[in-house]
């Protein structure tokens, strides 16, 4: 009667990672570039690094995330030969 509901919270860690990692994500909406990102990144930094983002980001007009972006694709641009 009093058994608990089985309900995974927002930042749960998954039970199989290796499971998790190989999943295939449903694709998103098809609205604009949305089709482009199908993939999350997750990386962990420092409360204060985490703040010099942000504010690098409001400064510049963008989101966290077009800015990360922007910053990955000049580190890594695709090389010939890669498929995209």
């Amino acid at each position: 009667m009093n058994e608990r509901p089985n309900r995974r919270g927002f930042a749960a860690r998954p039970a199989d990672p290796e499971q998790w990692v190989k999943a295939t994500e449903p694709r998103p909406a098809s609205d604009g570039n949305a089709g482009a990102f199908t993939a999350r990144l997750t990386i962990d930094v420092t409360p204060d690094l985490r703040g010099r983002i942000k504010i690098a980001a409001f400064g510049r007009s963008q989101t966290v995330a077009d800015m990360l972006r922007d910053l990955l694709a000049r580190e890594f641009p695709p090389t010939p030969g890669d498929a995209s």
